[in-house]
């Protein structure tokens, strides 16, 4: 079954949209705009088998690649990082959602579980192209 997609086209008629809080200026809001989502999700596809088995879909592709890249930007374990999403609207921005969230969006264990699913190399593919995009545009800075 393929990932579902978060979706916001649709506005709701009481909350306000992250995009309209957030300072565009933070450093994960500037990187959020510049990365190719639509290749990172495309790449992730083919791990996928669209069979009609039911069950609920795999989780959305920018959630858990944003997830990804947090948990190594920050050095933090799949708790953490999972825990953290909840408290930090610049966090849910960079996986994709535009409303507040107040709940934790997965289990901590299905980072592992992703983990295994896209395998190393395509893992370390994904981030190399997350810590080109940082650099060039001068989100993240190369240290010796």
């Amino acid at each position: 079954m393929k990932p579902s997609k978060i979706n916001h086209l649709q506005s709701r008629l009481f909350e306000t949209r992250l995009s309209d809080l957030l300072n565009p200026n933070h450093e994960l809001y500037k990187l959020s705009e510049k990365i190719n989502w639509a290749y990172l999700e495309e790449e992730c596809a083919s791990v996928f088998i669209d069979n009609n088995k039911g069950g609920h879909p795999p989780k959305p592709v920018r959630l858990m690649l944003g997830l990804l890249m947090l948990e190594h930007i920050h050095n933090h374990s799949d708790e953490e990082v999972v825990a953290r999403w909840v408290e930090n609207p610049y966090w849910q921005y960079f996986c994709g959602y535009d409303y507040l969230q107040w709940e934790m969006p997965i289990d901590p264990t299905s980072l592992t579980r992703w983990r295994k699913r896209l395998g190393e190399e395509r893992l370390e593919k994904l981030l190399t192209e997350t810590i080109k995009v940082a650099l060039r545009t001068k989100v993240v800075k190369k240290t010796a």
